[in-house]
């Protein structure tokens, strides 16, 4: 399995997160979780505007081996989601950094970033 990326933060749930310089994120799952899921079928995201509290579950990912919740890394509201994987799932195991992405949120608080794992912790965590 490769290293994960350093420019993200991530969860110990298998979430990663983006940040932007203006207080927005990327969220999606990692390349950990998605391999241990196997082949993923189907993605359920919430609404454009819904209010996340970190640690919460905001959708479920289904594969050929089961169905897992999908839990934000920290709070924030949705801004938009990731079209392209209604109709394309597939992305999430094919590029779970890129296009695989679910979310984009805006922060209620960008420092809350500074309590999940760097890359070298996660890392440690899957290891």
């Amino acid at each position: 399995m490769s290293n994960p990326p350093n420019d993200l933060k991530y969860a110990k749930s298998h979430e990663w997160l983006k940040l932007a310089s203006d207080g927005t994120a990327l969220v999606g799952i990692t390349e950990y979780a998605q391999n241990s899921l196997g082949d993923i079928t189907f993605v359920q995201l919430p609404k454009v505007g819904a209010a996340l509290k970190a640690g919460e579950s905001f959708g479920v990912v289904e594969s050929v081996k089961a169905a897992s919740d999908l839990y934000a890394p920290v709070a924030g509201t949705v801004l938009a989601v990731n079209e392209m994987l209604a109709a394309n799932p597939e992305k999430v195991n094919s590029a779970p950094y890129a296009d695989g992405w679910m979310l984009k949120i805006q922060l209620a608080d960008p420092a809350a970033a500074d309590t999940l794992l760097s890359a070298a912790d996660y890392g440690k965590l899957t290891g």
